[in-house]
């Protein structure tokens, strides 16, 4: 099958649909730095906990997920293994510490154990990663939808960065994560379809592709080996444990969020909603991609020769999907990648006003705080 109207008609719905909405929270946004910032710490549990879900998932995650698993087995799934035990030190540890600090930076505790330059040198190495992060995330977005559209890449970087920036300029944190969450929501619900679509489209049936998957040992978590210099079981675990401590402990885009929530109790739930739901979508994604060997194994002729493990789903999704169904996963795989941009955004702006202009001042001018608010998430987003 190919993209129909319908499946254009359902993406740009989505896309036009979820920049409207978050533009719809500029009145909330616009009561100072604290609303735009932190929401004024007023957002329900479970949208803060959908937010810290989609901020994991990024276009990386939808299709490389995938494609590592099309290409070798569930290995990548061992980090997603970790989260549970970073998600419990965050609980334990890592939200009281912050939200008794009381400060939406996340660098702010650097200063009051090292002093201000620990907190200016680790808040320009964050802006700088933000920076980089946002153009990997919009190039790695536009690719596959030049795949699978053949629309011209840096057309896609611009509309999208426009669309995004745009709802994330206007509406504040409040829009990022509200939009967040509808957005993890389509993300959920076109893996899940993907997912059975492929169990149930093999020609012999579901028992096929265990049976194919299983034969190619697709299913294996790597090596329980203790070798250092291979991606092991216990690499894999030990890496992501890092990373997602790192996360929760340092990165600002989690610890702003651990701010949006009314309480410390509420900020501990929506963490542990969000991190823990990771676990099993990650497995949604892998299981995707075991699928799809299995089903071009089954059907090889379906599938071009040579065609690299990271462009197997995308074809699929073009070609594999029934109409409407390929425009709601592409407005998916958008909404990840919209996800990522706009938490960026918002935070490099926090970053600059709290930890630059505003540092070491008692009181501030909102109207000069909501300036350099809007100025700063305009020059990233640019």
């Amino acid at each position: 099958m190919e993209i129909t109207a319908l499946d254009y008609i359902i993406f740009f719905l989505f896309v036009g649909g979820v920049a409207l909405f978050g533009c719809s929270f500029y009145f909330r946004s616009r009561k100072g730095a604290a609303a735009f910032t932190a929401a004024e710490g007023s957002l329900p549990t479970w949208v803060v906990g959908m937010s810290i879900f989609a901020t994991f998932v990024s276009s990386i995650s939808f299709l490389g997920l995938p494609g590592d698993a099309f290409k070798g087995n569930w290995n990548p799934f061992v980090f997603s293994l970790s989260i549970p035990i970073a998600t419990w030190l965050a609980a334990l540890v890592f939200i009281p510490l912050y939200r008794s600090v009381n400060s939406v930076s996340a660098y702010h505790y650097l200063e009051l154990r090292l002093g201000y330059w620990a907190r200016c040198y680790v808040a320009i190495c964050y802006l700088l990663t933000q920076l980089a992060r946002v153009g990997s995330i919009l190039l790695l977005l536009a690719l596959p939808l030049n795949t699978m559209f053949g629309w011209d890449i840096q057309t896609i970087i611009i509309g999208t960065g426009i669309a995004t920036l745009i709802y994330t300029l206007l509406g504040g944190i409040a829009a990022v994560i509200w939009t967040d969450a509808i957005q993890g929501i389509i993300l959920i619900v076109g893996a899940v379809a993907c997912a059975l679509i492929l169990t149930f489209t093999m020609p012999e049936g579901p028992g096929q592709l265990f049976e194919i998957a299983m034969a190619h040992d697709k299913f294996s978590l790597g090596s329980f080996g203790i070798s250092l210099t291979e991606q092991t079981f216990w690499v894999v675990l030990i890496y992501g444990l890092f990373v997602n401590m790192q996360n929760y402990g340092i990165d600002q885009n989690y610890v702003q969020r651990y701010m949006t929530t009314p309480s410390t109790a509420a900020a501990v739930k929506s963490t542990l909603f969000g991190g823990l739901l990771y676990v099993p979508v990650s497995l949604i994604f892998v299981y995707i991609g075991t699928a799809l060997f299995a089903y071009y194994q089954a059907s090889p002729d379906l599938l071009p020769a040579g065609t690299a493990s990271d462009k197997v789903f995308p074809w699929f999704i073009v070609h594999g999907l029934p109409t409407g169904l390929t425009g709601l996963v592409i407005a998916s795989l958008f909404s990840a990648g919209m996800s990522t941009i706009a938490t960026s955004i918002n935070s490099s702006a926090t970053i600059v006003l709290t930890d630059f202009v505003n540092h070491g001042k008692e009181k501030t001018d909102e109207k000069k705080n909501m300036r350099v608010l809007y100025v700063t998430s305009f020059a990233v987003g640019a």
